[in-house]
């Protein structure tokens, strides 16, 4: 699969570690590597990394100079598009949505939202349950009325041009794999907007790798995640040339995880975030790689992963802590 062919701006530190996790794997009692996707280097690093070296290539291409997209208040994809638009040269103008009802000054103003101001975005907030995408779209035509030209990229960058930069990854960790002679049995990763898993199913699928893909879901009931997934694949191998590659049955969601809804800190997630950080000196995020990893951690206790090697692929996160600061217990402190 030749993706040179696709516009794309280097922003990412590649190839990104793949590395055992040893105590972990004791601990849960299976063979545990993780894809430290946490480690792309833009704005402390992050999955949307990958995504906006081709989207970013498609804004440069239309000559735009105004980047718009939008999240949730703590977005992660906010703050890399932030830091790739001031990598650029470009304006970049962000769409915050509270999905929370959290007031906490730390949530509102610290962790993504603060690094979204400091690479020198404009944000805009609204009350949870609009239309983002129609509240963006109107926004964007706002702006060209005034001759700017925007290049609109969708929540998470989760479109057939985003989702190549995880066909990419899924080239990456393969040959990573296959150059450490290592068979992998299972690669598990949180899944929310689509692109991640879309661009994973593809890109295995493209190459003949059959590597069963686990996305465990952080926001959507399990039969709307795994058809977001499955049509944007679609897309995404039609974009490829590829298009019978992907199968319905590549594209597994569990939701089980998900809690009371997205951003929103579960109990299983704080175990995961603790035991990621005090056995392997791993952070991270309370909205998404920690609910993927509480699946993870359950389904390994569970015997779900019984004689596998299961990759978990991180997709970063962590500065989003400190917009959760209120949602963990006051650490143990030692008495002078």
């Amino acid at each position: 699969m030749h993706l040179a062919r696709f516009p794309r701006i280097r922003l990412a530190h590649l190839p990104t570690p793949l590395e055992p996790l040893p105590r972990l794997s004791r601990e849960l009692g299976i063979d545990l590597w993780i894809k430290r996707d946490d480690c792309t280097g833009l704005s402390t690093g992050g999955n949307k990394t990958r995504k906006l070296e081709f989207l970013m290539a498609e804004a440069e291409a239309m000559d735009a100079d105004l980047v718009m997209t939008q999240g949730a208040t703590q977005s992660n994809h906010a703050r890399q598009t932030a830091a790739a638009a001031a990598r650029m040269g470009m304006d970049c103008h962000i769409l915050l949505e509270d999905r929370t009802g959290y007031s906490d000054a730390n949530h509102l103003h610290n962790g993504n939202v603060l690094l979204d101001h400091l690479h020198g975005a404009t944000t805009a907030r609204y009350p949870g349950g609009h239309d983002m995408a129609g509240e963006m779209e109107r926004a964007a035509e706002a702006a060209r009325a005034e001759g700017r030209h925007v290049y609109v990229i969708p929540g998470g960058g989760s479109n057939p041009t985003g989702a190549l930069g995880y066909v990419n990854c899924a080239f990456e960790l393969v040959g990573q794999a296959d150059a450490a002679n290592l068979r992998i049995d299972r690669i598990v990763h949180a899944t929310g907007s689509s692109g991640t898993q879309a661009g994973l199913v593809t890109g295995l699928a493209a190459m003949n790798a059959p590597i069963p893909l686990l996305g465990i879901g952080t926001r959507a009931p399990r039969e709307k995640q795994e058809e977001m997934v499955w049509s944007l694949a679609q897309r995404t191998a039609d974009k490829l040339g590829c298009a019978d590659a992907v199968r319905r049955s590549d594209v597994v969601a569990n939701t089980d995880y998900v809690g009371d809804g997205y951003g929103l800190p579960t109990r299983r997630g704080l175990e995961a975030i603790a035991l990621f950080a005090e056995l392997e000196g791993i952070l991270l995020d309370p909205v998404y790689s920690a609910k993927g990893a509480a699946g993870l951690i359950d389904l390994a206790r569970k015997g779900e992963f019984e004689d596998e090697r299961v990759v978990f692929l991180h997709t970063g996160g962590s500065v989003g802590l400190f917009g959760y600061d209120f949602a963990f217990a006051d650490p143990a402190e030692t008495a002078a």
